[in-house]
């Protein structure tokens, strides 16, 4: 039986690098729209969750769903929690789709729903291959989240650092000798999941690595962690959308 998928969107109209991001226009198309419409068709149903009226108003404009949410939300996964039960609706499974993303694959998003076939699997994520050709510095990168897993795809630990640690060879050969992971931050949760692990205290492993994901496997979540080979690209700043202009026009946002 297929799983009832709800992705929600949280977007926020405040933000100190990018006021109003959602509704800065990318093509000719608000960036929540392009997101959106990213989404539509891959799952059941599409939400925008946000706590925003200008924000609200663009989403029902161009014929999305929309929810207002509280605007004292520590994180787009406590967002998502209020959104479904506002929604309501039996959803087996809910996806966390950023708002600021407008190059989402489909794919990815598919990957994450078919994790949920395993019934041990309580959340899912992505993670991507570093490259040989991007070096060792990007993997020594503390903005770049490793993850590692286990014989199943399991994640086992999620770091700002270097994991795994590999003895034998110096740091400039590691990436030929291992497949070092980044962590894509996207999750989708079994419902009664979501509504679990937002009411959850931060943990110790969260509070050293600022790593919300860590408060769930400290928790004993079972987190699988599916592969993509296509990058994140995500909108903070200004000089983001400049750059995701050009390829908007390089025709580099494939479906």
């Amino acid at each position: 039986m297929a799983l009832r998928t709800l992705a929600i969107i949280p977007a926020r109209y405040a933000s100190t690098r990018f006021e109003g991001k959602p509704l800065a226009l990318l093509g000719g198309v608000s960036i929540i729209e392009r997101v959106y419409r990213r989404v539509q068709g891959v799952v059941e149903d599409v939400v925008v969750a946000t706590d925003d009226e200008r924000i609200y108003a663009a989403v029902e404009a161009f014929g999305g769903r929309v929810v207002m949410t509280s605007a004292t939300h520590r994180c787009g996964t406590d967002r998502c929690a209020e959104a479904l039960e506002v929604v309501g609706g039996n959803y087996d499974i809910v996806v966390n789709v950023q708002g600021d993303e407008p190059f989402i694959r489909r794919e990815q998003i598919r990957s994450l729903v078919d994790c949920f076939a395993d019934d041990d699997v309580a959340i899912a994520t992505l993670a991507r291959p570093f490259s040989v050709e991007e070096g060792i510095a990007e993997v020594e990168n503390q903005n770049n989240v490793k993850v590692v897993r286990d014989a199943k795809g399991m994640a086992l630990y999620f770091s700002r650092a270097a994991i795994p640690h590999i003895r034998d060879y110096h740091r400039t050969e590691w990436l030929e000798h291992h497949r070092y992971l980044k962590h894509i931050g996207i999750y989708a949760f079994r419902s009664d999941v979501l509504r679990r692990v937002t009411r959850l205290e931060g943990g110790e492993l969260e509070g050293v690595e600022m790593l919300e994901q860590l408060r769930w496997l400290e928790r004993g979540y079972r987190i699988a962690v599916a592969i993509t080979h296509d990058e994140s690209i995500g909108i903070d700043t200004p000089e983001d959308l400049a750059r995701a202009e050009v390829l908007l026009r390089n025709n580099e946002d494939r479906l």
